[in-house]
């Protein structure tokens, strides 16, 4: 029998009040929709900005295997590190049939006004991309222009790869939109880490 996924996430130890008023949220929440069938997932100490989170991981693997109906966060920001990772995200769930709810933005996936909403967010996040995706090619295009080698040979788009590290890209796309190998983005990307090592 399929459940219902309750997920709350607080970035310190410190913040255990704010993971009992998200989970409390979410439990009235269940009772004002008569849902009793239901699973809490929560992750403390954990930044929203880390693309591995133990609960959240359990849970997308419980909805890989078909045991979960619908996923009810307190926020989008408690849920997703990025515009892109939540489109992402739902895009996941419409295909494996199983509804999202945000109360605080009053986002229900199963109501038109929530489908509505998802399709706005999806046409803002698409050009977004187009955005960065341009400015990245204008970019490459004012470097060829003066005369800057762009590509395999051993000078990379260190700028460019960085900048579409930071706006969540993968490293296989960022490769594919610079028309470089992965192996150079990988090492773009090693070589930022460390720099951000203290």
């Amino acid at each position: 029998m399929k459940f219902v996924a309750l997920y709350s996430r607080v970035s310190t130890a410190n913040q255990s009040t704010g993971l009992e008023s998200q989970e409390r949220a979410l439990e009235l929440f269940c009772s004002q929709h008569s849902i009793d069938n239901y699973r809490k997932f929560s992750d403390s100490n954990v930044s929203g900005a880390k693309a591995s989170r133990p609960q959240l991981d359990q849970l997308m693997n419980e909805i890989e295997q078909g045991h979960i109906s619908k996923v009810v966060v307190y926020s989008f920001s408690r849920f997703a590190r990025s515009t892109k990772h939540l489109l992402s995200a739902l895009e996941y769930f419409k295909n494996k049939n199983v509804e999202f709810v945000s109360i605080s933005e009053k986002v229900d996936t199963a109501s038109p006004m929530g489908k509505a909403l998802f399709g706005i967010i999806s046409i803002i996040s698409e050009l977004e991309r187009e955005l960065i995706s341009e400015r990245v090619i204008n970019g490459l295009k004012n470097a060829k222009a003066k005369g800057k080698k762009i590509g395999r040979p051993q000078t990379r788009p260190s700028q460019s790869i960085r900048a579409l590290y930071t706006e969540n890209y993968s490293y296989r796309e960022i490769a594919k939109l610079l028309g470089i190998s992965h192996m150079a983005v990988s090492r773009e990307i090693r070589s930022l880490k460390r720099n951000l090592s203290p």
